[in-house]
This record gives C-alpha cells, structure tokens and sequence, in this order.
C-alpha cells in the first residue's frame, strides 16, 4: 500500500467519484453520490461484496425514523446523541455524536423510502445504554441480508460495483489531491482509474495482526471473528497523506462468541436476565456492561472461555437472530432442567453455581443491585428450564480511525482537510471513544451508514467543483 505520484501519470479511465470498498460505508456513499449527480464507481477488493456488514445482525440505530414515530416511540438526536457520549464516559466527541445521530433518521427514511431497502424497527426488547426502542434492521436481523439490499439498491441505480478490485496504491499530488487509484485484478493484471475526489470505505484494521498488537495489546491474542480483509489500508493512506487519526485503542469486541463454532451469541439473552460465569462457577462482572467490553473479560478468564447461561425464557428472543438459530443448529446449547443438571453440562462447580443463583435471586428480592452493580428484576431471574453456551471472548472491527469533519471529510493533524478525501465507518474515528467500553450497540453499521452518505455526497459536491 503506498502513495504515488499523479505526475505524469494517464489513467487507463476517469470517473469523478472512486469508492473504495462495498461494505455499508461504501455501497451507501455510492447511492449518495449517484443521488447528488455524480457518476460513481465502486472498488472491492473480495470476489464477493460481503465485509464486517454482512457479519453483523444489520442494525442501525436512528432517531426520529419514520418507522420510529410510527411506532409512537418518543425519542430525538439529541437523548441518542447523549447516549453515544454517555456510553465512552465524554470521551467521544459530542460534536460529531450529535451530527450522527441528527443524520440517522433521515438516513433511514432515504434507505426505505428512496432506494427500496426493507428495515423494520426492532420492539423486542432494549439494548443496554440506549434509552429508546431505535434499532432498524432486516426482518432476518441478520447483515448479510442488509448488505445484499443495499447491493440491490446500487445495482437498481445503475452504479458499477467492480469485486475483486483490490486498491493497492493511490496517486496523488504533493497537497495531498488524490487523482487516482491503481487496483489489482485477481490474475495479477493491474489497473488505474482516475478520479476528482475518493471516499475510502474499506473498514478498519482488525485483520491486521500487527496494527492490533500495536494498537490494541489487549485483544491481540483473542480470536479475531471480523472480516480479515480488513487490514487498514485507509489508515495506513491516510497517514502517508498526512491525515489525523484518532482513537487507536477503540474497538468492537463480543464476550459471547459460541466457541469453538465462531459464531456470536445475541447479547440479547444476556438483557433477559443471563448471566457469564467461567469455569469455576463464578461470574465476574456486570454484564449489562455491553458485548463489547466483555471481550477482553471472557479472554482474561481460566481458559480463555466462559458460560453463557440464561433460560428458555431468553431462548424464544435470541431465536429472533439468525447467528443463533444458527448455533443451535449446530448444538451448542446445552439444556438443563435443574442446576444440579447445569453443573453436570457444563462442567463447573455445582457449589459455586448455586451460589450466583442465590445472590441473584437476593438481590432481585431486595431491589438492590448485586455486588458487581447489576440489578435484576424478579422477571430477569433465571428460571428452569436452563439453557448454556460455551463462548470465548473476540475481536470483530476495530473502531479508530481517520479524523474525519461533520462532511466525512479526511482531516490533518492541524484540522485543516484534505482537498478530496472522504472517509466512513471503520476507515474513519467511530463514535466508541477509547478503548472497547464506549462501543454502543449498533456503533458499527451506525457510522458506517451515517458517514458513509455524508461522506458520498460531499464527494460529489467536491468533484463537481472540479480541482482548485
């Protein structure tokens, strides 16, 4: 991955807007773009379009949706904006919060309305640290079904999407204007396409082991269950144009991957009431915490695994999401009529497990939070039948990133920014702070879409405009 020279150099086609990658961030800049009157041509590096979105359950979060007001959910940009900011502790900015969360409505409504993709409000149940019913999704909940309707929506528009382009370089001027990009076929056959302004969509760095070691130490030796073409080549362009980045250490990780089947478990049974313990019966933290956070926390666990324990109760809602009809197909769910049975499927002390279920039912009956913080309502205490799941902690998109502006425009270290290049999603700073803490559920697609249209239609406005 390197910067070149655009000296000299004639490109083998010239179109105004190059979009590198066709994740969410991608394929939604595109259909921005296309919208503002630019032509557009999309560049992906793997043979099929499928990235960190089709990974994911395809949920975004918005505010003020039509969907959302239909449903009478009283909600608005700013709760979610506070939200955002509230769940990294003040350390993402509320600035760029805000400008998200502003966008993420009428990016929905664009989504359905305009380009015919099919999203419906989620009203099962609440994810933790968002004080509204927003997450919209595919009825499937699953992303890969959200990634082939945005596919379907690009190619109904008429825009190209060119698989098994990998963008190895870019060429640009000594200011930093990149006129083009030289991508590689998969027979080795390499080719140039020039451009007047790029919006770089090719997610984070997760893929990378040596950016994550550098970078995030404490998750380098958990499994990385993103996708592996993510290996951060818009940072590594970026900084070689003397872009900004920030929060380095941010990323999304899941203390509830079905292990050894590599799948992630909803957290969605955690939110009913289940509970993690690890080989010793015991559990160790919060887990109303978030997904995220207990990445690093099932990982630093005996064996580098935990339980995932809830009850049928739980059950009927996590089989709302395919990657768990999916784990029970593969029949990791452990049943279990009683606790001795509990003990006997999993392997753990039957003590200690007994243990944890009398705390918990102690302190629903007190109305008092448990002692890691926790509080259960006697709804949320675990009934017979039980239900357990092996999981390890893991890695999936890292969530730091080029400095980006409320345009999704590339910034330098002393905020001035870059003449034509956009940035969004995991290409770009997220809105997760520090860390894996301040990652909220949904902050991945979220930016991705959010960033990924504004970053589109700036990138029209920009090559209209033509070069200073």
């Amino acid at each position: 991955m390197a910067i070149l020279s655009a000296a000299g150099v004639e490109f083998e086609i010239e179109v105004p807007v190059v979009v590198i990658g066709a994740g969410a961030t991608g394929l939604t800049a595109a259909l921005a773009a296309h919208d503002a009157g630019a032509e557009v041509i999309v560049l992906e590096r793997d043979p099929v379009p499928t990235g960190s979105t089709s990974l994911s359950a395809g949920l975004i979060p918005a505010a003020n949706s039509r969907l959302q007001q239909a449903a009478g959910i009283e909600d608005s940009p700013e709760l979610f904006a506070d939200d955002l900011v509230n769940k990294t502790h003040g350390t993402a900015p509320r600035d760029m919060a805000l400008v998200v969360a502003r966008e993420s409505g009428p990016l929905i409504d664009w989504l359905t309305e305009r380009h015919g993709v099919k999203l419906q409000l989620v009203t099962s149940f609440l994810y933790p640290g968002h004080s509204a019913l927003r997450m919209h999704g595919p009825a499937s909940l699953t992303g890969a079904d959200l990634q082939q309707m945005l596919l379907a929506a690009v190619a109904h528009a008429g825009i190209d999407v060119v698989p098994g382009a990998s963008v190895e370089d870019l060429y640009a001027d000594a200011d930093g204007r990149v006129r083009g990009a030289r991508f590689r076929r998969p027979d080795g056959t390499l080719e140039s396409v020039g451009c007047k302004a790029v919006v770089l969509a090719s997610c984070g760095f997760a893929g990378d082991s040596a950016m994550v070691r550098q970078f995030i130490p404490e998750i380098a030796d958990a499994e990385c269950c993103g996708h592996m073409s993510n290996t951060g080549d818009a940072v590594k362009w970026g900084l070689e144009l003397g872009a900004a980045v920030a929060d380095m250490d941010a990323y999304q990780g899941h203390g509830s991957v079905a292990h050894p089947h590599s799948l992630p478990l909803t957290w969605a049974v955690i939110t009913q009431g289940g509970i993690l313990v690890n080989s010793d019966g015991q559990r160790f933290s919060n887990e109303m915490l978030g997904y995220s956070e207990h990445a690093a926390r099932v990982a630093a666990q005996p064996g580098s695994t935990a339980w995932d324990i809830f009850d049928a109760r739980a059950e009927s809602v996590g089989m709302e999401f395919h990657d768990f009809r999916e784990v029970a197909k593969l029949g990791a769910i452990k049943p279990a009529e009683t606790l001795e049975e509990l003990a006997a499927v999993t392997g753990v002390p039957l003590a200690a497990l007994t243990a944890e279920f009398d705390a918990i039912a102690a302190a629903a009956a007190s109305g008092q939070p448990d002692r890691f913080g926790r509080s259960f309502t006697a709804a949320q205490v675990l009934q017979s039948p039980y239900r357990a799941v092996r999981v390890n902690g893991a890695l999936f998109h890292t969530q730091g990133g080029l400095v980006i502006d409320h345009e999704a425009r590339v910034l330098r270290p002393d905020g001035t920014p870059l003449p034509n290049l956009m940035a969004g999603g995991g290409a770009a700073r997220g809105l997760s702070g520090t860390g894996s803490s301040g990652y909220l559920a949904g902050n991945g697609l979220l930016p991705a879409t959010a960033f990924g249209r504004l970053a589109g239609t700036s990138a029209a406005r920009i090559a209209a405009a033509g070069p200073a």
